[in-house]
């Protein structure tokens, strides 16, 4: 077995057990609203994909650049993923349907290996699952125009170098008048990653140093 297979099986298998939740999320903690001691019994439930791919022996994440529409997380750099709809089996679906519908992921060309700790998102009131995915190889894309400006390809060694983490100043769509000083990972080109998508990485950097490392 190839070592970047043995990684993700070892992977998979580590989703399976107990996660290191929110002692990791808080790593790269970065919110423009405190969390509340308890998820609201209103919070809408979401999901997102977080897929893995390989380039050249090389394990990739993919993330995008979400369009500016005003709304509490646009302009912002995420997973493909939204709200939970009534014809979703299961918030795995949602994840699945997301990715389609935002970036033309399609299911049967993933393997999903699991899910990360979900997190609850007070700006928007999402509580949003994670699913962890991957593929052999570089899918094709197809955006949508209306929710996606692009996609993003970073390798996981390099967005977890410790040469990638900074302390920044962000503004959110959803309060624009607040300044507040975040934890993010900062892409070589400059693009910042912060809030629940920081978190949730964070939490993927720690399972992943668990299995051995990128």
């Amino acid at each position: 077995m190839s070592d970047y297979k043995h990684k993700i099986e070892k992977l998979r298998q580590r989703l399976q057990q107990p996660l290191p939740g929110f002692a990791a999320q808080e790593r790269m903690m970065g919110r423009v609203v405190n969390a509340p001691l308890k998820v609201p019994d209103n919070a809408r439930l979401s999901a997102v994909l977080c897929l893995l791919f390989k380039v050249d022996d090389e394990l990739h994440v993919l993330l995008m650049k979400r369009r500016e529409d005003k709304t509490a997380h646009s302009g912002q750099v995420s997973f493909p993923g939204g709200s939970k709809d009534e014809e979703d089996e299961d918030l795995k679906a949602t994840a699945l349907r997301e990715a389609w519908e935002e970036v033309g992921i399609d299911s049967s060309e993933i393997d999903v290996l699991g899910a990360l700790s979900p997190l609850y998102i007070p700006v928007s009131n999402f509580h949003v699952y994670p699913f962890v995915a991957f593929s052999e190889n570089r899918l094709n894309y197809n955006l949508s125009q209306n929710e996606v400006s692009y996609t993003i390809e970073v390798p996981l060694s390099s967005l977890f170098h410790h040469e990638r983490k900074t302390v920044t100043d962000v503004i959110s769509p959803a309060i624009p008048d607040v300044i507040r000083k975040v934890k993010a990972y900062q892409l070589e080109d400059g693009t910042i990653i912060w809030g629940a998508t920081a978190m949730m990485l964070s939490e993927l950097e720690v399972v992943m140093d668990e299995i051995g490392g990128v």
